[in-house]
């Protein structure tokens, strides 16, 4: 008798601390769709950022600044203003360069090894859950008010060029996003203030 109820109280044990992970994974699941839905009310943006990356062979970061601007749901453009002048603007699967008088014109889909870390900060901007699984894993750490989405990549291929992509934010905004390659080297754009539009 005394051997099925401890039996009994390891298998309520079991149940209970089961019942606590399944509440937290769904809190966690509420939270991201939340922030998800309140990334997806926002249509515009217009921010400053500094990107810094850390690559193996230098010694310190090589660092740049300017702008990004977003409009939904696709059209997002990096205009850096330092060191050097150069523009990005992705739109519709498509992306168009500019350095100096230089201009490339690059379809997206024929360079699959570049489209999910576009698709990365497209899709979180757009609040587009569905895209986001449908390329990466996702693990949500946070609240509302304080959120992280670490992302990594089913497909192997390409998990042999990133690791993991890293966005932080706060309710609508993204704060960082932070891309860690698998040789090691890692970059990390830091969005500051908002400008008008």
């Amino acid at each position: 008798m005394a051997a099925e109820a401890r039996a009994l109280r390891w298998w309520a044990m079991g149940l209970a601390i089961l019942l606590v992970f399944t509440s937290q994974a769904s809190l966690a699941s509420d939270e991201l769709d939340r922030v998800m839905a309140a990334l997806a009310q926002r249509k515009h943006g217009h921010v400053t950022f500094t990107e810094r990356k850390f690559i193996a062979l230098l010694e310190r970061p090589v660092e740049s600044s300017g702008e990004l601007l977003y409009d939904a749901p696709d059209r997002l453009e990096k205009r850096t203003l330092k060191p050097r002048a150069e523009s990005l603007v992705l739109q519709a699967g498509v992306v168009s360069a500019r350095r100096g008088r230089r201009t490339y014109v690059l379809d997206l889909h024929q360079y699959p090894q570049i489209l999910p870390f576009i698709e990365s900060i497209r899709a979180t901007l757009a609040g587009d859950r569905v895209a986001l699984e449908r390329v990466f894993q996702l693990e949500f750490s946070g609240s509302f008010s304080d959120w992280t989405l670490e992302l990594a990549p089913h497909d192997a291929q390409l998990a042999g060029t990133v690791r993991q992509i890293r966005i932080a934010g706060g309710q609508d905004r993204v704060h960082t996003v932070e891309i860690r390659e698998a040789d090691g080297d890692r970059s990390v754009l830091s969005i500051g203030t908002e400008l008008s539009p």
